[in-house]
Parts: C-alpha cells; structure tokens; sequence
C-alpha cells in the first residue's frame, strides 16, 4: 500500500529516501522542456515549503492532460522521494509514476489567484481563495500555533477551559454600541434584551471562584463603526482568571505567558518568521527576542503621564491625567522612550469599567495593561472587585442597573475572595509575530462595518 503522506512529513525527515509515496495537493507552478519532462511544483498547506515532482513524457496521461496544467489545478502524485540535485534550492524531489487530476481550473486566464504578487487589498477581495497564497496560508499556520501554545501552556498551569456563552444580557465592559439578538417574529425569545458578547469575563469569574484557575477562548463582537487597521467587529478573545489572586500576581503571569509563547514560536517556527521577516522586510526574529531577552518594564500610570508630558512632541490627543491612552502615546512609550515592551498599572477609575479593584487612594483602580511596540496594547487586565459594598457603590457610580447584575454580585456575598484576569486579543499578538499591521489579514474572513462578504 502506498503511503499517504504531506508535505511536511518530508520537509521534517520523516520519510526515507527511496521510499514510494502519495501525495495530494495543488499546482504552484508548472515547467515544461523541450525533452518531455515536465517540473510541476506543488503545496498542500502544511508546510511553508513546496515540492517538485518530475513528470517524464512516459506517463499514460502526459500530452493529454499533464502538459495542460495550470496555476491552482488540484492533483494527487503517487512515486519515489528522491534527492534534488539542485540541494542549495531544494533538498527533495518526486520521481512521480502516476498523476491523476482531480481538480481543473476553469478559465485559467481569470482565475483571481494567479502566479503574479498581489496586494494584500485585493486579496481581501478574494478572501475565499486567498488561502492558496504563500503569506496568508503563513499567517494562518502561525496562528493555529499560537493558539495551540496558549492552550498547551495554560493545560500545563492547570487551568480549565470553560466555554462561557456568546449570546449574553450583559454589557460587560460598559459598551453602548453591541449587536443585539433577535428573531424574525415579533416576540422576545429570551423574554428580555440579548446581544453577541462583548467578552465572557463576567461569566468566567463565577467559576474561577469554583475551580480556582479558569480561561475562556472564542469570538468576540463589538458593533463599533470603526474601520481601521486594529478594529474588527468579531475578533477572538483569550480571557483568563485566578482566583486568589492580586494585581502583582496576574502582572507576573502575563509576564511568564507571553514570554513562553515568544520562545515557543522562535524555536519551533523559525522557517515561517524568516519568510515573513522578508516580505514584511522586517527582522521578526529579533522582534519577538526583544520580548524574550529584554526586561518588560513596569510604571504606574501617573509616571507614563509624567513621562508623555516631558517629551516635547506635540501629540494629537493632548496629555493630562485622567486620559484615556491614545496608540500614539502608547507607541512613544514602546518605541521610543523605552524601546521594549512595558506594562503600565494603577489607572484613573474614570476611564476603567466598574469591576475593577478601587485602589485605597479612591481614584485609581489596579488595572494593568500590556503594550507592545508598534502594536499598542495587546493585553488588558486588573484585579476584581470582590469587595460588594463597594462594587454596588461602582456600579451606581456608572449608572448601570445594579439588578442586572444579580448573579455577578452573588459571589461578593458567598464566600468573596480576591481574583484578577485578563484579556488577549489574539489577532493583535498575531500581528505582532507576523509584522501584519492590519489586522483584517490575520483573521480568515474580517467582519468590519458594511463588509460582511464570505
């Protein structure tokens, strides 16, 4: 029987020389001699590498149907794993003996995902077959691995995966502008306002006050009319919380998480990180190091102001205590003043949602977020408010409505204890791996205002 196999069996030595193999995939690119021998490359996704097969004019199908081949055809090889003799390009070959067709292109000349580059705008266009490109299908690979680490490090934490609910009745932080459910007929299904959530946090803190280390990882919706680069209407969320746990503690995991991702992805996916560096023409390799070999700096935010104010650069959005931080400010401090990532804490409470931890100075709550350079904030967290004297006092503070929130404050009165989580928005930690500034290239199919295509 022969042997089924992808292309990163081969990339990775899994197979011996000799060996007769099968292999299923699709055409890059075609090249035909003038001898009769035909050099077909081809992908299959599993790898950022492709793999030549020779096809000699002997093959029972080769004027009918091999030397028609084009850019996209899909083909299944059967035949021996062979040495290239050109090992500086290539370091394996298949000698094929069968090629069978199973998919053709129509229309060759239209097809939208032809050998020429194509800008990443146009790609978007075509998001149902962009996939078939080198960069997207390397994103996508990365991606898939980033999560598997998150998942694999939080496993080996003991953390438990609880699959909080998409359709929620709470706004959890403090948005106006959510997507709201609703049915064709004219009755409330759920007897009461529902929308797409906005984040599971609310729901994971009732069971890490149960099972003590708990995460939640899915889509995310936010019905905000912003069509930038760093915004979707439906993103992925990882949410974490501890219980027992303070602003310090939650600080110095976030710290152990993202460096373990960073070493994760250098060491196991250097080949992906090098043939992005050289078409975002950046060194990601010694982006992502910087997280790994350098100190992540820790300040306050009254010191990030203090430090805004001094700069003599005339910002957009004007410096005071009490801002909220814009990306330009957030950018001069990864970028320029520190040039490393940083963790900024203690921020306004005016400018923070009401579960947070009031701070014993009545202005400050212990919030902390997590800034990359370039990226901005990547990840977002605080200590919660456990405290039920003064989380219904915060609650009134922001007008929302304290009954509402029946089963949230429930925990304060059974068997309260201190915990503190975070959220990672894990395009934004994609974008930064990759050096993909816009985040619709990240993401298989971008939900952003009046674009809802595939």
């Amino acid at each position: 029987m022969t042997l089924l196999i992808n292309i990163s069996d081969i990339i990775l030595n899994k197979i011996n020389i000799g060996t007769k193999i099968k292999i299923k995939g699709w055409v890059r690119y075609i090249r035909h001699s003038k001898i009769g021998i035909s050099f077909i490359t081809i992908y299959d996704g599993s790898n950022i590498q492709d793999i030549q097969i020779i096809a000699k004019k002997y093959l029972d199908n080769y004027k009918s149907e091999i030397l028609s081949l084009t850019t996209g055809c899909s083909i299944e090889i059967i035949g021996s794993l062979i040495l290239s003799p050109h090992i500086n390009k290539q370091k394996y070959e298949i000698d094929s003996t069968i090629i069978k067709i199973i998919g053709w292109i129509n229309n060759p000349g239209s097809y939208p995902i032809s050998l020429k580059k194509h800008s990443l705008e146009y790609l978007r266009e075509v998001a149902h077959l962009r996939a078939r490109t080198r960069i997207i299908s390397s994103i996508m690979r990365l991606r898939h691995y980033i999560t598997i680490y998150i998942h694999n490090f939080l496993h080996q934490h003991n953390f438990f995966w609880i699959n909080t609910p998409i359709i929620t009745t709470l706004d959890t932080e403090g948005y106006s502008k959510m997507f709201h459910i609703s049915t064709i007929e004219s009755n409330n299904f759920f007897n009461k306002k529902s929308f797409l959530t906005v984040s599971g946090q609310l729901n994971l803190e009732t069971y890490a006050c149960a099972m003590s280390k708990v995460y939640t990882f899915g889509p995310t919706f936010r019905a905000e009319n912003s069509n930038t680069t760093r915004h979707l209407a439906e993103f992925w969320m990882l949410e974490i919380e501890i219980a027992f746990a303070t602003l310090d503690d939650i600080i110095s995991f976030v710290k152990k998480f993202i460096k373990h991702i960073s070493k994760q992805i250098l060491t196991f996916h250097i080949e992906e990180i090098n043939f992005l560096s050289e078409y975002t023409k950046q060194d990601l390799s010694i982006k992502i190091q910087k997280i790994l070999s350098d100190n992540i700096f820790i300040i306050d935010y009254t010191k990030a102001i203090n430090i805004l104010q001094k700069c003599n650069i005339s910002f957009k959005n004007k410096i005071f205590w009490g801002i909220d931080l814009a990306i330009e400010h957030e950018k001069y401090l990864t970028n320029t003043y520190f040039n490393s990532p940083i963790i900024i804490y203690n921020y306004p409470k005016k400018i923070k949602p009401f579960y947070m931890y009031l701070n014993d100075d009545n202005k400050t709550v212990a919030a902390m977020d997590l800034l990359l350079p370039n990226i901005g904030e990547i990840i977002g967290g605080s200590q919660r408010e456990h405290r039920i004297e003064i989380l219904n006092k915060r609650i009134l503070e922001l007008n929302l409505c304290k009954k509402d929130y029946w089963w949230y404050r429930d925990l304060r009165k059974y068997g309260t204890v201190p915990h503190s989580g975070f959220g990672l928005g894990i395009e934004r930690l994609v974008s930064y791996f990759t050096g993909f500034n816009n985040i619709k290239d990240i993401i298989p199919f971008p939900r952003t205002p009046h674009n809802a295509k595939f």
